[in-house]
């Protein structure tokens, strides 16, 4: 999920849409697609997938996983970014939300790059590091059920390349992790952010960029 931070205006953000945002037609296509879903909320904003594209080429990306798909405007946002032979490995129990992201996958070009794995994101994980595939990843994305965030995190930092990078989306929360947790889901994030505030594994930075994206840079 991703809320636009409180800090910039609608007319503002428009701006910096209209000024920055690059997309291909079938992200506005899907974004509009997803628009009146009753979880809309759970989709990046856009300048957000930009911004993550733009790690991708900065990277040299062309292994990457994602936990939590929805209906696939991350994943294809990375897609797009990635080279010819880059592969997106995609995480999500739910059949019927990403039923939706497949024909605009299709429609960009890029449905051969995204493997998309429907359990519950720690088996699949699991799986994969049984598997041999450990740092044999450049970018992870996080964005699925808070509660589970710090065992992705571990997950992924072992399937993760030194250097590579693990993005957490939702670490603002709405601003509700800066006051005493009244729920679950603040608490999860609040010692998540604790916790990677100490973790001398990675370089960090908390951004303000949606409802709050966090860069870990495996050291």
């Amino acid at each position: 999920m991703s809320l636009r931070t409180l800090q910039i205006d609608d007319q503002l953000f428009q701006y910096v849409l209209d000024q920055s945002l690059r997309e291909h037609p079938a992200q506005t296509a899907l974004r509009e697609a997803t628009r009146n879903h009753p979880h809309a909320g759970m989709q990046i904003a856009p300048d957000q997938g930009q911004f993550m594209a733009l790690l991708i080429k900065i990277l040299g990306a062309r292994r990457t996983l994602e936990i939590g798909t929805f209906t696939g405007y991350s994943a294809l946002t990375v897609a797009l970014a990635l080279p010819a032979d880059g592969h997106v490995l995609a995480c999500d129990v739910s059949d019927e939300y990403t039923r939706i992201a497949q024909p605009f996958w299709q429609q960009a070009g890029v449905h051969h790059k995204i493997e998309l794995v429907l359990a519950p994101a720690l088996q699949t994980l699991d799986a994969r590091l049984s598997a041999g595939e450990a740092d044999r990843y450049d970018f992870a994305f996080i964005d699925a059920d808070k509660a589970n965030y710090v065992h992705y995190y571990e997950r992924c930092l072992r399937l993760v390349r030194g250097g590579g990078i693990i993005a957490f989306d939702n670490t603002l929360w709405g601003g509700a992790v800066a006051r005493p947790a009244k729920d679950a889901d603040t608490a999860a994030l609040q010692t998540l952010n604790a916790q990677l505030h100490q973790d001398e594994r990675i370089d960090l930075a908390l951004l303000t960029i949606g409802d709050g994206l966090t860069l870990a840079r495996k050291r």
